[in-house]
C-alpha cells in the first residue's frame, strides 16, 4: 500500500518521527548528551495532532443512515405533500409548520420559525388552463411565472410576436397588441440528445476540479464580487452585458410598455425541451407589498411556443384561450428561516451549523432544488440525534428562505448572528462557529467538498473523506462554487463549504423546472449523503479546535434588493 500526503501532513509525519527516534535512544545516554554543554538542544516546533477519525461513532451513524432512514419519508412530505415552497406562499408556510414540528417530535431543542425580513409579498398559482383555438386546435404544456398575476377568468384573444430588444422597437408596436396575447422570445434551437442528460463525474473530472485555476479571485459570489464557477446549475463571475441592474430595468420597461398598450398576457417559450420547462420569476414583477403585479406572463413549453409561432411567421391567425388564477398574500411581508439543535456538553455554547435553502420555484415541486438539501440536513439531525452520539459543541440546522431570490434568508441570519459583511464589525457569535456545511446541489451524491479557498482545512478533511472513499468521496478543490448559502457564511470570514456532488440530471433536467418533482430524487444517494453529512458535523463537533479560517475579507458594498426575477 502506498501512502500520498500533502505538504502539512509531512510535518506531522515529521514531527512525530522525531518523537519516535527520541524514544529508542537509551535513558543513560540521553542523560549524557544532557551532561554535554557543547550540545545544544534541538528546537521544538508544536505540531497540531492530525484529526483520527471515530470508527466506532462512524459505524453508528452508518448503521442508523443506511439500515432505517427516513430521508425519502421527508423528502415526500416537503414535495408531495406541501408542493412547491416559493418564499411567504401558503406552501412555504404550511411546510415550514411540519418541519419545526417533525424536529421538535425527533427531541431536537429549540426547534423554530425565525422570523427574518421585510421579504415582501407571497404568491401562488391555484389554475392554470391554456388552450390553441386556430389554426388548429390543442392543449399547450405552460406555466405563469411568479409574482405576476392572473387573468381574472377565462379570457381569449389573438396571439402577436412582438420581440422588443431594444428601444427603437417599441414604436414597431405601437398600437399594435391591445387585446392580444404577446409573444415576447425568439425562437431557439432545439437540438437531438444524442448523450444522457443524467451524468455522475468520473475520476478524472474529479481529478481535473481538484486542480487550482486562476482564473478568479478565489473569495466571492454572495456578495457582488466574482467566484469561481463550481457545482452543477451554478455560477460565478460577472453578469451580462452592462449589469442584471440594466436587464431588469429594460424588463421592466417592457413589460410596463405592453400594460400601457392593453396586452392580454405576455408568453415566452420556456427553455427546455421534451416538455420540460423551465420558470421561476416574471421580468419586471416585483414582491413589494400593494405594488401593481402588471400583466399575466407565462412560459409555455419551447414546442408549443414554436408551433405558435412558426404558424404567425406564415401569416396564419393564431388564436388561444387562457383561465389563470393566482393569488397575492400581502398581510404579513416578513418571512422566516427553520431552525433547531442538538446541545453541546462541554463546548455547548460553540456551535456547528449545517444547512439548506428550504424555498423553490413554482413549476415542479422542488424536489432536488432544494429539497433534496433540506431533507439531507434534517436526516443528518435525526441520525445524530437518534443514534445519541456524544457531541461536545452544539450542533444547529439552518433552512433557508429566499434563497432564490438572492441568499437572503441565510443572509439575514448571518446578518443578526455573527457580522454585518458592509461593516464587518464582528458580533460575539462569531468566534463561537466551528464551521458550517451546506448542501444544494440535486439529489446526486457527494463525491468531495468545495475548500472555497480554505488549504488549511484541507488536510483534515482529507482524513474525514477516508471512511468514504468506497462510495466514491474523495476530492478536495481549493475553487470557489457560488450560488448558495455557504456565500453567507463565506462572506463575513466564517468556514462555510459546500459539497461536491454527482450532477446527475440537475442541470439537464431538473433545476428550476416543471421535471423538479420527487421521481428525481435517487434514494441511495440521498442516504449516503446524509451519513456523510452527520460524518463532518460529529468530527467538527467533537475536534479540540474550531475548523481553521481564513483572513477575514474587507467590508462590502450592500447588494441590490432582489425581485421576483431570479439570479443566475
Amino acid at each position: 500500500m502506498r501512502f500520498t500526503f500533502t505538504s502539512r501532513q509531512q510535518v506531522w509525519v515529521a514531527a512525530a518521527a522525531v518523537g519516535a527516534a527520541a524514544a529508542l535512544v537509551p535513558l543513560t545516554a540521553q542523560q549524557g548528551a544532557r551532561q554535554t554543554k557543547s550540545a545544544a538542544p534541538p528546537a521544538v516546533v508544536s505540531q497540531p495532532a492530525p484529526d483520527r477519525n471515530d470508527y466506532d461513532a462512524i459505524y453508528r451513524i452508518k448503521d442508523e443512515g443506511f439500515q432505517r432512514s427516513k430521508v425519502m419519508e421527508i423528502e415526500s412530505w416537503l414535495t408531495d405533500v406541501y408542493g412547491p415552497r416559493l418564499t411567504n406562499s401558503p406552501n412555504y408556510k404550511r411546510a415550514g409548520d411540519w418541519a419545526v414540528k417533525q424536529m421538535a417530535d425527533w427531541g431536537l431543542a429549540n426547534a423554530k420559525k425565525d422570523t427574518w425580513g421585510p421579504f415582501g409579498r407571497g404568491w401562488s398559482n391555484d389554475k392554470f388552463y391554456a388552450q390553441a383555438l386556430a389554426p388548429t386546435p390543442f392543449p399547450i404544456i405552460g406555466y405563469p411565472m411568479a409574482w405576476s398575476p392572473g387573468t381574472n377568468g377565462l379570457v381569449s384573444g389573438d396571439a402577436v410576436v412582438a420581440d422588443i430588444q431594444t428601444e427603437d422597437d417599441f414604436a414597431k408596436f405601437k398600437g399594435r397588441v391591445r387585446g392580444k396575447f404577446v409573444f415576447v422570445s425568439a425562437l431557439f434551437d432545439i437540438t437531438p440528445h444524442f448523450t444522457a442528460d443524467a451524468h455522475r463525474y468520473t475520476d478524472d473530472e474529479l481529478t481535473d476540479m481538484e486542480k487550482e485555476t486562476g482564473q478568479l479571485p478565489r473569495r466571492g459570489g454572495a456578495f457582488g464580487t466574482p467566484a469561481r464557477q463550481g457545482g452543477p446549475g451554478r455560477q460565478g463571475g460577472p453578469g451580462q452585458p452592462g449589469g442584471r441592474g440594466a436587464v431588469q430595468a429594460f424588463q421592466a420597461k417592457r413589460t410596463q410598455f405592453f400594460q400601457d398598450e392593453g396586452a392580454l398576457a405576455l408568453v415566452s417559450a420556456g427553455r427546455g425541451d421534451d416538455g420540460t420547462v423551465f420558470v421561476q420569476g416574471a421580468p419586471g414583477a416585483g414582491r413589494d407589498v400593494g405594488a401593481d403585479p402588471g400583466l399575466p406572463q407565462v412560459a409555455f413549453a419551447s414546442e408549443h411556443y414554436g408551433r405558435l409561432y412558426r404558424a404567425m411567421d406564415k401569416g396564419q391567425a393564431v388564436r388561444i384561450e387562457m383561465d389563470v388564477k393566482n393569488t397575492f398574500y400581502d398581510d404579513d411581508p416578513n418571512t422566516f428561516n427553520i431552525t433547531a439543535e442538538i446541545p453541546g456538553t462541554d463546548k455547548a455554547d460553540e456551535i456547528v451549523m449545517l444547512g439548506a435553502h428550504f424555498d423553490s420555484w413554482q413549476a415542479g415541486t422542488g424536489a432536488t432544488d432544494n429539497a433534496a438539501g433540506s431533507a439531507v440536513m434534517m436526516e443528518a439531525m435525526r441520525i445524530l440525534k437518534q443514534t445519541g452520539v456524544k457531541l461536545r459543541r452544539t450542533v444547529r440546522i439552518g433552512l433557508w428562505g429566499g434563497e432564490e431570490q438572492g441568499l437572503l434568508g441565510s443572509r439575514a441570519y448571518v446578518k443578526d448572528h455573527f457580522a454585518d459583511p458592509t461593516v464587518m464589525q464582528l458580533k460575539p457569535e462569531h468566534a463561537k462557529l466551528a464551521g458550517y456545511f451546506n448542501v444544494d446541489n440535486g439529489t446526486g451524491a457527494i463525491r468531495g467538498v468545495y475548500l472555497q479557498g480554505n488549504e488549511a482545512v484541507a488536510p483534515i478533511f482529507e482524513e474525514w473523506m477516508k471512511p468514504f472513499h468506497n462510495v466514491g468521496m474523495h476530492a478536495l478543490t481549493i475553487r470557489d462554487t457560488g450560488g448558495t448559502d455557504h456565500l453567507s457564511y463565506d462572506a463575513v470570514g466564517l468556514p462555510g463549504f459546500q459539497f461536491i456532488q454527482d450532477p446527475v440530471d440537475y442541470g439537464s433536467r431538473t433545476h428550476h423546472s416543471n421535471m423538479d418533482v420527487y421521481e428525481r430524487i435517487q434514494e441511495a444517494d440521498m442516504r449516503q449523503n446524509a451519513v456523510i453529512v452527520a460524518t463532518f458535523v460529529y468530527n467538527t463537533a467533537n475536534r479540540d479546535e474550531k475548523l481553521p479560517r481564513k483572513p477575514l475579507p474587507p467590508a462590502r458594498p450592500a447588494p441590490a434588493r432582489g425581485t421576483g426575477v431570479p439570479s443566475p
